[in-house]
């Protein structure tokens, strides 16, 4: 069920706070799957009910209030229930028990090319989404010009949208969205296909909105936008809220869910090439095992910037090899490397190696940037030649930090050289 909180205002609440804007109370959505996907197999299931049906809770008994002003993140593997959480709140879809109430004008861009029709021009797209977003054809026309500028569509908004590449679709109908003066805007990763220019235009015109005190829900895959953008995130799982706060502590925790769920994952794709293709792991050298710590850290701890970083790696060689190295890489989470060494490198006198054996490397004053990375290890011979690989063996997390991003730790000094 969706109602009004109120008319639409902007009075405070008790005590002074913001009001609510959206309150979702103990909300689940149901979706049927059918099985029988082709006319025979309907024709065969004919009868047979629910045998070829299948539920899936997309939302499980979710509760969450937004107040305005905010900006809040929804994040979460794919199929966790983050875009169908958004689609309730915006009315697209009901649903299946709970309720959902909201206040104010709502700016949904959930879909590409969500309320275009194809045959229809751009122009007259502009005009069919602005009253779906319920602006008069007056206030249509006063603002066209700025849609029209802000979308960078130029000779092509007379030009049928069927022939529109996927970010001219985005680039018009964020223009359109953002032009209604929404109380609240709905933003469900469409940004991602816009050209990086026109992302960080979009991205402006967000904090313009967040200066003017407007509420912004987004889901996005980019967890960057989570930590710069928003004031609170809501980590789902499985359709259930796990974690509901601090945008750095939900992007950690939301890590820790990925790198659970790549495990299992990894494991279960192991068993498979091993029923496979039996007999055919490395008959020479391996990498047995891998872990990472802080020393004097347990376990499992977060890595602070200047600790000394340990990674233990064990090997083992059937017939004995005596010009061996081992390397070792770090990835972030987009898979890029951000430290790599080997034992050559660094200058190590190995002898050879047979029985299983482990060693260590440790990264004295470690200075890595908040996030979490993977350490891959590899067992080489001297020309380089991978004899067995470890992707990403084992990881490590470094908290939030929130004076800078990215992969390096520095304090950050603003010296005024006109003083």
């Amino acid at each position: 069920m969706t109602t009004n909180l109120t008319e639409n205002g902007t009075a405070t609440g008790a005590g002074g706070e913001a009001p609510e804007v959206v309150r979702v109370t103990d909300v689940s959505k149901r979706f049927v799957i059918r099985k029988d996907n082709s006319l025979k197999e309907r024709l065969v299931a004919f009868g047979r009910g629910r045998e070829h049906r299948e539920e899936f809770w997309a939302l499980k008994d979710v509760s969450i209030t937004m107040r305005a002003g905010t900006t809040v993140a929804l994040i979460g593997h794919n199929g966790s229930g983050k875009s169908t959480l958004l689609k309730v709140i915006g009315g697209i879809i009901d649903p299946t028990s709970g309720s959902v109430s909201r206040r104010g004008r709502i700016a949904a861009l959930l879909e590409l090319g969500a309320g275009f029709h194809p045959d229809l021009t751009g122009r007259e797209n502009v005009y069919l989404n602005a009253s779906i977003l319920g602006l008069s054809r007056e206030q249509t026309e006063e603002r066209f010009d700025e849609i029209l500028s802000f979308s960078g569509i130029g000779d092509f908004i007379d030009t049928q949208v069927k022939f529109y590449s996927s970010g001219m679709y985005v680039r018009l109908a964020f223009a359109v969205a953002v032009h209604t003066d929404p109380d609240l805007l709905l933003v469900d990763e469409v940004l991602a296909v816009g050209d990086e220019a026109f992302q960080r235009k979009c991205l402006d015109k967000i904090r313009s909105f967040q200066e003017e005190g407007r509420t912004i829900i987004l889901v996005t895959h980019n967890l960057n936008q989570v930590t710069e953008l928003a004031d609170r995130a809501v980590l789902l799982n499985r359709g259930a809220v796990v974690f509901d706060g601090d945008p750095g502590e939900a992007v950690t925790e939301f890590r820790n869910i990925l790198e659970d769920r790549r495990v299992v994952e990894a494991e279960a794709e192991a068993a498979v090439q091993a029923n496979k293709h039996p007999g055919s792991v490395a008959e020479h050298g391996r990498v047995i095992d891998a872990r990472v710590f802080a020393v004097g850290r347990e376990p499992g701890e977060p890595v602070q910037p200047g600790d000394d970083v340990r990674i233990e790696v064990t090997l083992e060689h059937d017939t004995g090899i005596d010009d061996w190295m081992c390397a070792i890489q770090i990835d972030n989470t987009m898979g890029l490397p951000v430290y790599g060494t080997t034992t050559a490198r660094i200058g190590a006198d190995l002898s050879r190696l047979r029985a299983r054996r482990t060693f260590a490397i440790v990264l004295k004053d470690a200075q890595f940037g908040a996030g979490k990375y993977f350490v891959n290890a590899s067992l080489m011979d001297s020309a380089g030649r991978h004899l067995s690989d470890m992707p990403q063996a084992c990881s490590f997390d470094v908290p939030y930090y929130p004076l800078a991003v990215g992969v390096i730790h520095a304090v950050p000094e603003v010296v005024d050289l006109s003083s």
